[in-house]
């Protein structure tokens, strides 16, 4: 049990689990995500109030005096102090050893902790700036949730993260702000992915020319040392040099694990850079073809891409033995969109209205052929049969909680605001809708973790960042 407590919380330390509901979120104009703020200035070395008055202060047993705890970081207009990298080092360290890594140098394990908790706030005060909020009724659900998941009651959860040391304020916090940096990556990046019928097509014939009737699918893990976009000769030089550290450590025997927690500028660094199952359609082409060549436990030669240089471990590769049947949708829609000349609340009140006048009796075709502002409006809103993974993320899962006949609450999606009404489900066993399924869902995947990683790079570049360390 505490192994599994430990392991749980240190995922969603590292790997950004959904825990929650997000809520609805503003459109965007396009499929891009939004270039980050500008910076704030830099805030005087000081410790906050929030921290010098906590009634836990230590003291220090000679003097008697308030010990300040020392600036290790500072990230726009806040600190990371001593006591919390402290703290987190503490937990992320237990860990590794629980796991079997080999912890490497101590400074170099700090270092990485400080970068992690650097790239989280940034994050998090973007999500501030942006008015992404998650209240305690949600963190109540969640933290349910995840003691249902440990199998045991609420006060159980409670006791079981006490005995590991942590608190059980400061653990919901923790889980507040990994529901949180989920919704900022679902509404900036995830839900602004669009893969076009042409990609999956592409897709599924780059396979068919391999020689694939069912896509591999790999177990990696992945060192990556970033390279700034147009990063100057030396810059790159700089890089270079400290990814080949990194393959030369692992030539002369260190364990990946190990190499990817003291090199690796991943998010997943500090997990030994395990990037888990995934299909081919959803890693890059240069990690399919450096994993097509490469067993079980061998690691490739430096790899070179727009973000950086990387280098990947098979742990194991597997074909699955088939397509699973797919189910699908057919719906109608009425849709509002909203683009820069639209008075967003205008939009707002008029899908409002409409469902109102379908919960009062009109026909859903008719509103949707006077109202709807796309080109289904031409057939009553009909939509035709949508597959799973092939629409927009908010949309799927709206539609998913529908029966037949049923018609959904207002909603929002990048295009603007919709209603739509299920009309009958059906699962298609054709192997073809099968494949499309996996390769879009892989290529929507794929577009998304390389979006979300450039997002998270520039909010980084653009933020005012002052680190303190003794060894930095």
């Amino acid at each position: 049990m505490m192994y599994r407590l430990c392991a749980l919380l240190m995922l969603l330390l590292s790997c950004r689990l959904v825990l929650a509901e997000p809520p609805a979120t503003a459109p965007a104009a396009d499929s891009a995500a939004p270039a980050p703020q500008a910076a704030a200035p830099a805030p005087q070395a000081a410790v906050p109030a929030d921290k010098a008055d906590a009634p836990d202060t230590p003291t220090d047993e000679e003097t008697h005096r308030p010990v300040v705890d020392r600036i290790v970081a500072v990230v726009n207009t806040h600190i990371i102090t001593q006591s919390e990298l402290d703290e987190r080092t503490s937990m992320i360290t237990a860990q590794l050893r629980r796991q079997g890594v080999q912890l490497p140098d101590q400074a170099i394990l700090v270092h990485q902790i400080l970068e992690k908790m650097i790239m989280d706030e940034v994050q998090l005060q973007y999500a501030h700036d942006a008015g992404i909020k998650v209240d305690d009724t949600q963190l109540d659900q969640a933290m349910a949730r995840l003691a249902e998941q440990n199998k045991l009651t609420l006060s159980g959860f409670k006791e079981e993260v006490e005995k590991e040391g942590l608190t059980w304020t400061k653990f919901r916090e923790e889980i507040r702000n990994e529901i949180i940096l989920s919704q900022v990556r679902e509404r900036e990046v995830e839900n602004r992915i669009f893969v076009s019928d042409n990609e999956v097509n592409a897709e599924l014939e780059k396979e068919k020319k391999q020689g694939n009737s069912t896509p591999d699918e790999y177990d990696l893990a992945h060192i990556l040392v970033t390279v700034p976009e147009n990063a100057p000769p030396a810059v790159i030089k700089e890089r270079q040099k400290k990814i080949q550290e990194a393959l030369n450590q692992l030539d002369n025997g260190m364990p990946f694990a190990q190499a990817a927690a003291a090199y690796s500028e991943s998010p997943d660094a500090l997990t030994g850079g395990d990037l888990g199952w995934r299909p081919s359609t959803r890693l890059p082409t240069l990690f399919v073809e450096a994993a097509g060549k490469l067993k079980p436990g061998e690691h490739s030669e430096i790899l070179r891409s727009p973000n950086g240089f990387h280098i990947i471990q098979v742990i194991n590769r597997r074909t699955p033995n088939a397509i699973a049947n797919v189910n699908q949708y057919h719906v109608r829609q009425i849709l509002v969109r909203i683009t820069p000349e639209t008075n967003p609340k205008d939009a707002m009140a008029k899908i409002v209205g409409l469902s109102g006048r379908i919960q009062g009796g009109e026909d859903f075709a008719k509103l949707a052929t006077l109202n709807s502002e796309d080109e289904s409006r031409n057939r009553g809103g009909d939509l035709g049969w949508i597959s799973e993974g092939s629409t927009l993320p908010q949309f799927e899962k709206v539609i998913k909680t529908l029966k037949p006949g049923e018609v959904s609450q207002p909603f929002e999606t990048p295009m603007g605001w919709h209603l739509v009404q299920l009309i009958e489900v059906r699962q298609a066993s054709d192997s073809e809708d099968g494949k499309k399924m996996a390769a879009r869902q892989g290529l929507r995947a794929r577009k998304a973790d390389e979006a979300y990683e450039e997002w998270v790079r520039q909010l980084r570049d653009q933020a005012f960042v002052d680190i303190r360390l003794d060894d930095h």
